[in-house]
């Protein structure tokens, strides 16, 4: 091999977060894995620079082989520096609505997608004692209402990285998790529609429960995305907890992590409580009682 450059994979490097942390690690001196799930364009092609474009779904088996063995060829035994798992789906949908089959959907996508990836790059991380970068939430920490499955996810991938980070630790491997808060990227759009199509979707019996309330909660939760940082602001901690020369386990970043961070702290009570506050959810009790004020 002769690129002399430190090695990285990216997915989600098609747009948003992902496509900011391409730049970011270019920057950074990196020749990187562009791993996307679109279809176009051969897989594995070298594109401008010290940029090698993957097409990457990681609940493809076949992808993910193929991507090991593109890696493996390209940087031989000095290994893989360092892996940023960023691609993942959103969802927003009431507990008692949410099917099956789309539960499991961001379940592969988020979590079982994300570890067979890690799993395959693995071996290649260990012969460069690279890092593993693991992109989550601040969601992990905090909940919202309606954001379930996405939260679920996101808590689950932060649980394995905890886990992960301990036992690679052997090796010199580093396992680091990173939390956004809000970010505005194109997802919020698609949640825009996404949020529309469900609310569309409910039957009666479940626009009468739920209706108003999720609207309400995704408008604010929306308007906080539309406001939030630029996707550069994620992508920069991603590249540092890459590059920091002692990084932490975990980086908080985002508009509005670091106080929601201290929210989280709070007991669940006064977390609840301030929640209903801010997306004017009704009080308990106030729908069995005639009553619709938020507390």
């Amino acid at each position: 091999m002769t690129c002399t450059r430190p090695h990285a994979l990216i997915t989600g490097a098609g747009s948003g977060i992902g496509q900011a942390t391409v730049t970011a690690a270019l920057d950074a001196g990196f020749h990187v894995f562009a791993g996307d799930r679109a279809k176009d364009g051969a897989s594995g092609q070298l594109i401008d620079g010290p940029r090698t474009r993957l097409r990457l779904d990681v609940t493809d088996a076949a992808d993910i082989d193929r991507a090991a063995e593109v890696i493996g060829e390209h940087v031989g035994d000095r290994g893989l520096d360092a892996l940023a798992n960023v691609a993942g789906i959103g969802m927003a949908v009431p507990l008692e609505v949410v099917d099956s089959e789309s539960l499991r959907r961001i379940f592969e996508v988020n979590v079982i997608g994300q570890m067979a990836l890690t799993r395959a790059m693995t071996p290649l991380v260990r012969m460069a004692e690279g890092r593993i970068v693991f992109v989550g939430s601040i969601g992990d920490r905090l909940t919202v209402p309606f954001a379930g499955p996405l939260t679920a996810s996101k808590a689950a991938i932060a649980s394995l990285s905890d886990t992960l980070r301990q036992e690679l630790a052997p090796w010199g491997i580093r396992v680091i998790l990173v939390e956004p808060a809000s970010i505005h990227t194109p997802a919020v759009d698609a949640m825009n529609a996404e949020v529309q199509r469900t609310s569309e979707g409910f039957s009666a019996a479940q626009a009468q429960l739920y209706g108003e309330s999720y609207r309400g909660v995704l408008a604010k939760f929306l308007e906080q995305e539309e406001h939030g940082s630029p996707p550069e602001v994620a992508a920069e901690t991603i590249v540092k907890a890459l590059t920091d020369s002692r990084p932490k386990p975990r980086y908080l970043t985002g508009d509005g992590a670091t106080k929601l961070a201290l929210l989280a702290k709070l007991p669940l009570q006064a977390q609840d409580a301030a929640k209903r506050r801010i997306f004017g959810l009704p009080r308990p009790r106030s729908v069995e009682d005639g009553e619709s004020s938020s507390r």
